[in-house]
């Protein structure tokens, strides 16, 4: 009998969740969300810009810059919204990611506002501009609008996890 019940006590009951891990303590400037979301952005931007820079080259040639740029922009998107939502904000599930998506749509479209004006003006000044002086203008300007995306990912689109 004493077999049985201490077989019983080491299982826990069906409603019992099991124990939380221990939430890991930061130190130094790690200590504060902001700081490690902006980490975790810049690693998911490396990659989002190192492929929108890659669909670029390879479009260029073969379509207009303006257009380039709207294609890589638009493709990269996705992919940058998913990673931020589940890396940087640490947000899974599918609740709202629809309306995430949506909200980064916006969010690319002042990204390519950015980044086409900045082409813009640059074929402005230089009609007869090269294709590396264009990735040198969108990546610069693309700084710019990282900034921007950024703060509105973090206040604005994924603000109910701004503290992970």
């Amino acid at each position: 009998m004493e077999i049985a019940a201490e077989a019983t006590e080491l299982r826990p009951s069906p409603s019992q969740k099991p124990p939380r891990p221990p939430r890991k303590r930061h130190r130094g400037v790690l200590k504060y969300p902001v700081v490690r979301q902006l980490i975790r952005f810049t690693g998911v931007g490396i990659v989002c810009t190192a492929s929108s820079l890659a669909i670029y080259a390879v479009l260029r040639p073969l379509i207009d810059p303006q257009l380039a740029n709207a294609v890589a922009l638009i493709v990269t998107s996705l992919m940058n919204t998913a990673l931020n939502r589940r890396l940087t904000f640490k947000i899974t599930g599918k609740k709202k990611r629809t309306q995430d998506h949506l909200s980064g749509v916006l969010v690319i479209a002042i990204a390519l506002i950015i980044t086409g004006g900045s082409l813009g003006v640059l074929h402005l000044l230089r009609p007869e501009a090269t294709v590396t002086e264009e990735l040198w203008t969108t990546t610069l300007s693309g700084f710019v609008a990282t900034a921007v995306r950024f703060t509105l990912l973090r206040h604005w689109i994924f603000r109910r996890a701004r503290h992970v």
